[in-house]
């Protein structure tokens, strides 16, 4: 779609997905329309960085697919189940707690408004602002 926007349940929406380091600063960005589920650009968003430890991430990014190819990689997936699961796997609680540094990142990034109304209907200047947002919590 050339404007990024997509059709879901709630309206017409955009979905930014990031990965983040322990502190809190955006590595990667990327933004898809909002009818694209989760698990079709994890992987894509993920090996644009170099294998971790962990991978903290919601039920949204819940697939086996996406576990199999963390364990391949040498990284432990952080992931709650899905209440349909029918295999219900295990998550170190612990580590899932880490996740409001990623719900934090969140937030610092909608302080800004043009990005948090999702102001400008051309993707591009949608995601120009979006990036300038992401360098100034990286000099913060």
């Amino acid at each position: 779609m050339a404007n990024g926007i997509g059709q879901t349940r709630g309206g017409r929406n955009t979905k930014l997905h990031v990965v983040c380091d322990i502190k809190g600063r955006p590595c990667v960005l990327l933004l898809t329309p909002g009818n694209v589920h989760d698990c079709k650009v994890a992987q894509t968003i993920i090996a644009a960085m170099p294998p971790s430890a962990e991978l903290v991430a919601d039920k949204g990014y819940d697939s086996r697919p996406l576990r199999e190819w963390l364990a391949e990689r040498g990284t432990q997936p952080v992931i709650p189940p899905r209440k349909n699961r029918k295999i219900q796997y295990h998550y170190d609680a612990a580590i899932y707690k880490q996740r409001n540094v990623v719900e934090r990142l969140f937030c610092r990034i909608k302080d800004w408004r043009r990005s948090a109304t999702r102001f400008d209907p051309n993707i591009k200047n949608f995601m120009a602002a979006i990036a300038l947002a992401a360098a100034v919590i990286w000099w913060l």
